[in-house]
């Protein structure tokens, strides 16, 4: 007879390493489904200092293999695979893997977002080193320096107006000719006196040595190039939530393609939860993550008791 899980976690960021912890705790059999190195998001952070309780900055790979760790020594288990399907029979969801299929009573989708790219040279070279996809997360490494903010949407001009606080040297630059942010957004990064904002204009490359030096510039009316000295830049062009396997299981997505989840983490399926970057939420760091997962996890173990007819309050 071959083995249903209680609880099934599909992604091993901070969310998916959380909830396999708080699942594992309440003695529920859980399993970790990650194609990659267990970390997510947060194996793109050099220094981590904003994460409660840790005192000294670490880094996101640091922090990522304690909680696996951790996970690890309440009970669950990790299982290297790609996630390609989900779908729900008699109560019972089949997860299709690349290494063979698993079936579990609940599933937790963690996958996450993938941050959009500008795909230009020096972009991949200089992440930890310059480049970000975070204002909150490594903004303070910036304080008084120069920073290129990339973007026209919401995101980008609320980093902006973030980092403002952090530095009077910055630099906005969008491709368009007006910024796809709200009116009211967009005002205040207009009006502010700490950030210069060029349209029309697209970055071409970055420049740099052991960080980020300088960008290269291009205005997309006049074609002209210029380079122009930075010590960070931001990028906010968007980012990509991961769930493509989920297409046929009938979830429900926001207009941005994330998950809809109500407080519970609970989505339109029952049993079927989600947490982190993966789900639609207003704020995307990696405490919130942690605390989808506990959540997710604690309302996973009330679904099955539900199921089993166990009521203990």
């Amino acid at each position: 007879m071959h083995q249903i899980y209680d609880f099934a976690v599909i992604g091993a960021g901070a969310a998916g390493l959380s909830a396999a912890q708080y699942g594992a705790r309440a003695n529920l059999n859980t399993i970790v489904i990650e194609e990659l190195a267990p970390g997510g998001q947060a194996l793109f952070i050099d220094k981590l200092e904003n994460y409660p309780g840790i005192l000294e900055p670490i880094n996101g790979l640091e922090l990522a293999e304690r909680m696996q760790r951790q996970a690890e020594q309440f009970g669950s288990s990790f299982f290297e695979a790609s996630a390609l399907s989900v779908r729900k029979e008699k109560g019972h969801f089949i997860i299709e893997t690349s290494a063979g299929p698993l079936e579990s009573l609940t599933v937790l989708i963690a996958t996450g977002a993938r941050h959009r790219r500008l795909d230009i040279p020096g972009e991949q070279e200089f992440v930890g080193k310059g480049v970000s996809y975070c204002a909150t997360c490594d903004g303070p490494f910036f304080k008084g320096k120069r920073i290129l903010v990339v973007g026209g949407g919401d995101s980008a001009c609320d980093e902006a107006i973030y980092l403002s606080k952090l530095s009077d040297k910055i630099v906005m630059i969008h491709r368009r000719d007006r910024f796809r942010a709200q009116k009211a957004l967009s005002s205040r990064v207009l009006s502010n006196p700490s950030i210069r904002v060029l349209f029309n204009t697209v970055a071409k490359e970055i420049k740099g040595d052991s960080k980020v030096r300088s960008v290269v510039l291009e205005n997309t009316v006049s074609h002209e190039l210029t380079e122009e000295p930075f010590d960070g830049i931001f990028i906010f062009v968007g980012s990509t939530p991961q769930t493509a396997f989920l297409k046929d299981i009938g979830v429900q997505f926001d207009e941005s393609g994330y998950i809809l989840t109500n407080p519970n983490m609970q989505t339109s399926i029952a049993g079927l939860f989600a947490a982190g970057d993966v789900r639609a939420t207003p704020f995307r760091q990696i405490v919130t993550a942690a605390a989808d997962g506990a959540i997710a996890a604690r309302s996973a173990s009330d679904y099955i008791d539900e199921q089993r007819g166990q009521t203990y309050r």
